[in-house]
């Protein structure tokens, strides 16, 4: 049964249309339209928007691809020119520089399709598809084996990629397979063998492989209104627990085992500690929230300080679980 197909014409780059586009400087630049398309390559594209934290630059040039072909034809652009590429998905584990992203962004977003199949009880989705959406669909089927997902605001495509997870489950659990773009447009189908999965990560993460989509194993057959009285409560737990009245990225640091990250910063009295517009939340401490007017440069010296802070007392190093994009080298002087 399919959910949903997203539509959208194929991106070729056989020839290029331009129009004059004036942007925020007042510097005129070319908005980039592949022929008979709705895809367009634009200049100077602010992110932060796209991203969870609402912080960051602009993307040197940006697509958002709506299916598999306009993806191909969006590496194709870039390898042509020699342009550094980074993929965007629902910018919800990111933290982009106020200086922004040189080279090409690729968002995929817009790369959206779920199929449940019930003779194998397998969901195929593409890398764009809301991960708390695919999880009320689920449970709305009577399938089990997402529930725990509900508060994870990701893509898809992201999750494989970082290993999500929540309630001692992750995607690695229920993984059977993804596909993945290379920068020279072939496809190839991973294991999660071949994929090196870890505790909040894989093999894919730094890489230049792009997900364009997943499948999963779940159970179903089973009653639709417990697996959404189970989903339900996850999603209260999820909302009593960590902070949702301001923008965050999710969890910042990867937990050191035997410890919690936040537990370990809380213990080192940072609950609150606040520079520029960015404020360690107080209902859980690893978080960060923009209370308002944070810049990314705000929200990476928190970092560094909580980093540094708790080395000094624990002697642990708190290791970042959200990804950073761009420069920061000199953000806190």
């Amino acid at each position: 049964m399919t959910i949903s197909q997203a539509a959208g014409n194929v991106c070729t780059v056989s020839t290029l249309n331009t129009k004059k586009h004036q942007t925020t400087n007042s510097v005129e630049s070319e908005v980039i339209y592949l022929p008979n398309t709705d895809c367009a390559i634009k200049p100077q594209a602010s992110l932060s928007a796209f991203t969870s934290y609402r912080v960051g630059g602009a993307a040197d040039l940006y697509v958002a691809p709506r299916n598999l072909e306009a993806l191909q034809a969006s590496l194709k652009y870039a390898k042509e020119r020699d342009l550094k590429v980074t993929t965007l998905g629902a910018g919800s584990n990111l933290l982009v520089s106020d200086r922004g992203i040189s080279g090409l962004v690729i968002a995929t977003r817009h790369l959206r399709f779920s199929n449940f199949d019930p003779d194998k009880g397998q969901l195929t989705v593409a890398a764009g598809e809301s991960i708390p959406s695919l999880v009320w669909a689920a449970a709305e089927l009577g399938w089990q084996g997402l529930e725990w997902a509900v508060g994870i605001p990701g893509t898809a495509g992201g999750a494989v990629v970082m290993n999500a997870g929540a309630h001692n489950s992750c995607i690695a659990d229920m993984l059977v397979s993804a596909q993945v773009l290379s920068p020279d447009g072939t496809l190839e189908t991973l294991t999660p063998n071949q994929l090196g999965y870890s505790y909040r990560t894989s093999l894919l993460q730094g890489g230049d492989r792009i997900v364009t989509q997943a499948t999963l194993q779940l159970a179903p057959g089973a009653d639709p209104a417990k697996v959404v009285a189970i989903t339900k409560q996850h999603k209260k737990h999820r909302l009593s627990t960590q902070p949702y009245n301001f923008p965050s990225c999710g969890s910042v640091f990867r937990n050191p085992k035997p410890y919690s990250a936040g537990w370990l910063i809380e213990q080192t009295g940072l609950k609150g500690y606040q520079i520029g517009g960015a404020q360690v939340a107080l209902l859980h401490a690893n978080f960060i929230v923009n209370r308002g007017g944070a810049k990314a440069s705000d929200i990476f010296c928190l970092i560094r300080h909580i980093q540094h802070q708790v080395q000094e007392r624990w002697a642990i190093n708190l290791e970042p679980e959200v990804k950073m994009l761009g420069e920061f080298q000199s953000a806190c002087g």
